[in-house]
């Protein structure tokens, strides 16, 4: 779980319909960090970008395990991920 294979991106840069894994989250304090843990983005996590807003393509729709959670992109760009292929997200999902 540890090998990263890929560069990491910030989910917030992520479009429609990417997927990727979670490997690091970068929240500064407690406060930033916990909500993100909480809702489900720990490493190894595997999230798919479900929505853009209409202005600024803000906020989000991610789906992050079996729950759909709505961000700002700058909440999101604390929660770097690397970009998935089919096959890698099964990998990951177990």
């Amino acid at each position: 779980m540890d090998h990263v294979s890929g560069p990491l991106h910030p989910l917030g840069v992520l479009r429609r319909g990417d997927r990727g894994v979670v490997r690091r989250v970068n929240a500064e304090g407690a406060n930033r960090l916990h909500p993100l843990l909480d809702m489900g983005f720990i490493e190894g996590a595997v999230v798919r970008v479900l929505h853009e807003g209409p202005i600024g393509r803000d906020p989000m729709a991610v789906q992050v395990g079996d729950c759909r959670v709505a961000l700002r992109r700058s909440e999101a760009g604390a929660i770097l991920v690397e970009l998935a292929t089919p096959d890698r997200v099964c990998e990951d999902a177990r």
